[in-house]
């Protein structure tokens, strides 16, 4: 299932978006950097998920309703919906246990657009923490 999902060739592709891609990255670097929620680590948007790594300074449910609410609610204005869910209730999350795996779980994530044979090299990817401007 994670390599489909990672192909993107199914469901909802609303973060294909430049405008929703942008809003999603913007939202994590303003909680991290002006609600100080956490740490933000990696992340990669892809057309129909996101990868974030990030290490909380408070609870997960907040730090999630915080992302998906401010997120939802522009992405809809953007693409003239209502009274529909922007993101999928529920999340998956994976605790983190040491250095190792921070960066098997960084690399997993900023591959998954090379994996979808969308670009040829992480850093080609505009919407990941391995873009290189």
């Amino acid at each position: 299932m994670d390599r489909r999902l990672d192909r993107a060739d199914f469901g909802p592709q609303w973060l294909r978006d430049d405008r929703i891609a942008r809003c999603t990255i913007n939202a994590f670097y303003f909680g991290q950097n002006e609600l100080k929620l956490y740490k933000l680590y990696s992340y990669v948007i892809m057309p129909n998920h996101v990868h974030i790594l990030l290490q909380p300074g408070t609870p997960l449910a907040r730090i999630t309703k915080s992302i998906k609410g401010y997120t939802a609610r522009e992405a809809n204005l953007l693409l003239n919906r209502t009274g529909s869910p922007f993101w999928q209730y529920e999340s998956y999350d994976h605790w983190v246990r040491n250095e190792r795996e921070l960066h098997k779980i960084t690399a997993y994530s900023e591959n998954n657009p090379v994996s979808a044979g969308f670009v040829n090299h992480p850093e080609d990817w505009p919407w990941s923490s391995a873009h290189v401007e």
